[in-house]
Order: C-alpha cells, then sequence, then structure tokens
C-alpha cells in the first residue's frame, strides 16, 4: 500500500491553506468536525486581519465569530483561537512551540492537531490520526481490533511504517478515507485495494454485503 501511495502521490501535504506555523494551527483546530473546503473559505479574511499570534491575541471572542461563525462549533473555537493566540503571546513569547509536551498546552490543541504541525511544519516524524486515519486503517486491516484508540491506533502504525515515509502516510491514508473508503458509503469500485481489503466494518456504519 505505501508502494501504491508513493508512486502516484510521491509529493502529499494537507489542503488546508496557511502561510506560517501560526496560521497552520489555527486552521487545524478549525477544521475539527469540519471540511477543509469550508475552512479554506473562511482563513483568507481571517488571516488578513489576524495574521499572526500577536494581532489574534488582542482579538475578542465576538471579534473572531464574525469570521468563523459559518464553521462548525464557533463558539468554542473563537474561544481557543484568542486563548490560543494569548499564550504563545505570553508563554512562548510569540513563537509556536516544535514539541508535543508545549503543544497540547495550547487551548484547544490535542495531540492530533499538534502532530499536524509537527509533521507538516516542521517536518518531523509525527502521524496525526484524525477520523479517516482511524477508520482506514481499521476497515484495511493495517492494525489489530486492540488498536481502539487514535493513540494505539498511532503508535501500531508508527512501529510498520518506515520513519521517513510516516508524515506522508497520515496524508495518503487522509486522501483515501476521504475521497475513496467514505464513512457511510466507501467507494470499494474504484478502490484498488479491492481485490485484498478485509472489509473489516464492525461497529461501521455500512451494512456488510
Amino acid at each position: 500500500m505505501l508502494d501504491y501511495f508513493e508512486q502516484r502521490q510521491p509529493e502529499v501535504t494537507t489542503e488546508l491553506n496557511f502561510g506560517s506555523a501560526f496560521q497552520l494551527i489555527v486552521a487545524t483546530l478549525l477544521s475539527a468536525q469540519c471540511t477543509d473546503e469550508r475552512i479554506n473559505k473562511v482563513t483568507p479574511a481571517l488571516f488578513a486581519k489576524y495574521p499572526d499570534a500577536h494581532a489574534m491575541a488582542q482579538a475578542t471572542e465576538e471579534d473572531l465569530l464574525e469570521y468563523i461563525r459559518s464553521v462548525s462549533y464557533p463558539n468554542s473555537k473563537a474561544k481557543h483561537l484568542v486563548a490560543m493566540a494569548k499564550m504563545i503571546e505570553n508563554d512562548f513569547r510569540g513563537e509556536i512551540p516544535d514539541n508535543t509536551a508545549d503543544l497540547v498546552k495550547l487551548p484547544g490543541v490535542g495531540r492530533k492537531t499538534a502532530n499536524v504541525l509537527q509533521a507538516v511544519w516542521f517536518n518531523k516524524p509525527t502521524l496525526a490520526v484524525d477520523t479517516h486515519v482511524y477508520r482506514v486503517s481499521h476497515r484495511l486491516g493495517l492494525v489489530p481490533k486492540t488498536a481502539n484508540t487514535p493513540l494505539k491506533v498511532e503508535e501500531y502504525l508508527m512501529k510498520h511504517i518506515p520513519e521517513e515515509k510516516i508524515t506522508r502516510a497520515h496524508h495518503w491514508l487522509l486522501l483515501h478515507g476521504r475521497y475513496v473508503c467514505n464513512s457511510a458509503r466507501p467507494k470499494c469500485e474504484k478502490c484498488d485495494f479491492e481485490s485484498f481489503c478485509p472489509k473489516l466494518l464492525e461497529g461501521s456504519k455500512v451494512a456488510k454485503g
């Protein structure tokens, strides 16, 4: 599978648009339970007004709501963004930390977002497990049933994927889940793994055929 992806998508990265580490962490935080397409429509105006942590730290939650009202959970995300920007300014001197321990201290930033930032911006071998990566990993039998949390999936995949491919593997699995192995209606007829996919759909919305 890794060879297949590497031949067809040798260079792959996030579909979110950003111009700095701060903008990437903002876009990733906003993308939770929301499509990248929607976030990319919202962030140009948001980043034009608040391009960095210093600028966003001066904003109020109501200020940000004017820009992110159309995303999922806008109120809680606005609250997190303001608090995150202030912490970056006050605790990290305006710089985005490059390690998980510090990143997850930021309001609204969990392990997945921290891993995305480290992989995409700092080019570290981290693997973020979102709903797509989690679903595809189980359906294709890439992880055992005992890997029943995002962290366990991350740890298992990290053990079995060569370090130089880890950052890209996140995007390969994510994009496969987003465009082919959908949650409710997987496009099995368009999947090149159809001939050997075990279709482990237990607990899935998809009924076994």
